[in-house]
């Protein structure tokens, strides 16, 4: 499968040096948001894919670097750390937001938007003149009211 972005790419970007275990984790990490961004996107091959790809594969892979157990708030002696909740169940995964959804659609050319679509009424289609209403029991209108005043 293809793979968008390097470890070495990856690692640029974090705020720490990786051991053994995190370079495995981290390379699990791109392997699973390549594969998220042809899905949500489409099947590109590295060499030809935007480059916009390989930089929403690296974001999503530092964010779940930075918090791989998904935690909403940590706490050591006086200091502690909150995580926003808005990732909901995906936090502590490797997953894109629904921005960077919409985005990688965008980049495969999927465009959202509002659609129409002409539709007709069934049946033959006639004027009746004005004052005059089907009938259920034959096929002959009835007459409802006149333009005529009564008065």
């Amino acid at each position: 499968m293809a793979v968008f972005a390097t470890l070495d790419e990856l690692k640029n970007r974090l705020d720490w040096t990786l051991d053994a275990d995190e370079e495995r984790i981290a390379e699990s990490a791109l392997e699973d948001a390549s594969d998220l961004a042809c899905h949500y996107g489409k099947v590109w091959e590295p060499a030809t894919a935007p480059r916009m790809v390989r930089t929403l594969v690296l974001r999503a892979c530092k964010r779940y670097m930075d918090n791989p157990q998904g935690y909403t708030q940590s706490r050591a002696g006086d200091e502690t750390i909150g995580w926003s909740d808005a990732t909901g169940r995906d936090a502590g995964t490797v997953h894109f937001t629904k921005d960077e959804q919409g985005m990688l659609r965008a980049l495969a050319g999927g465009k959202p938007g509002i659609y129409s679509a002409p539709i007709s009424a069934w049946g033959p289609q006639r004027k009746r003149p004005v004052g005059l209403v089907p009938d259920e029991g034959s096929n002959e209108p009835i007459q409802y009211f006149s333009d005529e005043s009564p008065w």
